[in-house]
Formats: structure tokens, sequence, C-alpha cells
């Protein structure tokens, strides 16, 4: 299944997207948002699969529907840095030992199309698209023996917006760099782990005013995603709801020889990752 959430921002509406890939469909005759709770709930989920296929779902007219994150009151923002072979090679950092960890605060993800704004004295706003992992299922000191990706609910398209001189040149951790406003796009929809065999042969591109800048594949992981939800699960419980940002491949401004083509005011920003989606941002200043 695809699920979203539509409406003004802080009003979203539950909604699934048909499998013609075009209809929308109103859910909130049967829940009341799309959130950890439903996440967690099998018998919610197994109303509305069956209500999907047996076409039971009022359609909703989706002409001038603002699209906001899939989720809603999402507990915490993991995000893995440096998870890709090329993206840490372009950027001349060592291959991490472990995976790195940060985190995004939930006020930080918007809708797919929302405005992204460049924030007040930023030279260095940057762009990384993600694929983004959804929690499910309460997850805490994963054993050896479990299978990681049981704990996940499904997984959507991420813009981890990143500012590179708070980040690295302004001191301490990587926090002020990754925590500006607006700074986590995430949607349209979240599909359902059934729906994604492999989340490790997913395709990801990322467009800067029409000009391909990152074309890179989950292959290219260096911690994959069922060993990224362990690795997380030892250190923090994980739970429904959450969301784990899995890192960016190659192509970041960052990367790019001087001078580096860092985001601006009026810059137009779109991203995909195969059969997750597309996301659109135009940036303003804050």
């Amino acid at each position: 299944m695809k699920l979203l959430r539509v409406g003004t921002a802080g009003a979203e509406r539950p909604a699934l997207l048909d499998q013609d890939g075009t209809t929308l469909r109103d859910l909130s005759g049967l829940v009341t948002d799309i959130d950890g709770e439903l996440l967690s709930d099998a018998a919610a989920l197994y109303r509305i699969r069956n209500a999907a296929q047996a076409g039971d779902l009022p359609v909703l007219d989706a002409a001038g529907l603002r699209v906001g994150p899939p989720l809603g009151r999402i507990g915490k923002v993991v995000c893995i840095g440096l998870n890709y072979h090329d993206h840490a090679a372009e950027t001349g950092a060592a291959t991490p030992a472990e995976p790195v960890v940060f985190f995004k605060a939930a006020d930080t993800v918007v809708g797919p199309n929302d405005t992204v704004l460049v924030p007040r004295g930023s030279r260095k706003t940057d762009w990384e698209i993600e694929l983004a992992v959804i929690i499910g299922r309460t997850a805490r000191y994963i054993e050896a023996d479990e299978d990681p990706l049981a704990y996940v609910a499904g997984y959507a398209v991420a813009h981890d917006v990143s500012e590179r001189e708070f980040q690295i040149e302004r001191g301490g951790t990587w926090d002020k760099g990754k925590n500006c406003e607006t700074f986590n796009p995430l949607g349209p929809w979240f599909v359902t782990a059934d729906e994604v065999p492999d989340p490790q042969a997913l395709g990801l591109k990322l467009w800067v005013n029409g000009e391909l800048k990152q074309n890179g594949t989950t292959a290219d992981q260096i911690f994959p995603v069922a060993q990224v939800v362990r690795y997380v699960s030892r250190f923090m419980t994980l739970y429904p709801g959450d969301v784990i940002n899995t890192g960016t491949p190659a192509g970041v401004a960052l990367g790019q020889p001087e001078p580096k083509p860092y985001l601006r005011a009026g810059d137009v920003v779109e991203l995909e990752i195969e059969g997750l989606g597309r996301q659109r941002q135009e940036l303003k200043d804050a």
C-alpha cells in the first residue's frame, strides 16, 4: 500500500493512493491518522487493505490538495551519515567502521513539495536524497538470529537538507547544520514493506534546476538497511513511527569542485526513489 496524508499543514487527513497510481482514497472513515499507533495495529492495517481491495474507500479530489508528510506524530528521526561508498569517497572521508549516527528533530519534517528555507546567514545549504525507513514495531536489542526488516513498516523518500558551514565549520556536532526548519521533506507517501522486497535494489536520483546531480543506488550502501536497524536498536529503542534516514549517494554540492554549487533562494530541487515517489521543492530565504 501507498499511504499518505493530505491537506493543510497541521490538519492533514489520512489517504491511500490506489493501485492505478493516480486516484486518492479517503481513509478518514477508518483511521484518524497515519502514525505510529496505526503502524503498530495489525488489525487496522488489515481493515485498510481489505477496504482498498474491495473498492469501498471514497475518492478524494486531488486538485489543489497539498500532500503533507506521510507520517504524523513522528517520535524521532535517526540519521546515518557517510553510508555510501561513493559519497564517502567524494568528501574525502574514510569509510566508517561503524554507522555514523546523528539526529534530526521531528519538527524539521515537512511535506514533499513544501518550501525549503535557506537559513539566515547560510552560504552552504546542500542537498541529500535519502531512503527513509519507517519503523512499525518496537525494536530494542535486535538479536543476530532476528530479521531486522521485520520491524520495518515501510519506506519513503527523504531529503536530508544540510548546511555544511553550520555542520562542519562551526564547532561541536553536526546538529547545527541538520536541524534548520524545513530541512527534512518526507514523502510523498510511504510504501509498505511488502511492496519493497529488496531495499538494497532502489535507484535514487536528484536534480537541481533540472540538472541531474545525484544518480545512485542503495546497493552502494556501506551498512545495508537491515544492519542499520539492528545497529541502532543496540543504542536506543526504536518505536513505531520513528524514522531512520539511511544516508546519501555521491553528487552533493560538498563533493563538487570549487566554486561549489550550494543552494540559493529560487533554486528548485526534485528527487525520486524508484517505486517510492517524487518530491519537488522551491527554495526561499528564511
